[in-house]
């Protein structure tokens, strides 16, 4: 059964960075299509970040210039790097592992921003 597990979430302080890791379990990782959501509280999911299996990225207006998102086909890993947190990123994020009809989530990871 394929797995996608997220972590390096945890409360930071208005202008930190965090940076998120994932994990996936299945083969064929570098034809995977990967994404970052999040969903705050009371809100719906929003695309944070995408990354394809060609690497061409995709960005929210409201994080370009301070989120980055990579991949390690290496390693079958997606990772998102977040600079200058803002309180209102506070959310639990999750990564997106997707190909044809293949759609799988992780269960998220929890970033708080606080201070």
């Amino acid at each position: 059964q394929v797995q996608v597990v997220e972590s390096g979430g945890g409360l930071v302080q208005p202008g930190a960075s965090l940076r998120l890791s994932c994990a996936f379990s299945g083969s064929f990782f570098s034809r995977y299509a990967t994404a970052w959501y999040r969903q705050a509280p009371g809100k719906q999911r929003e695309l944070v970040a995408d990354i394809s299996e060609t690497y061409i990225t995709k960005y929210a207006d409201s994080v370009k210039g301070r989120f980055t998102i990579s991949r390690d086909n290496a390693k079958n890993m997606v990772s998102l790097q977040m600079d200058s947190l803002k309180p209102e990123e506070t959310a639990v994020y999750y990564c997106n592992v997707r190909y044809t009809r293949a759609n799988y989530w992780g269960r998220g990871t929890k970033v708080t921003v606080s201070s």
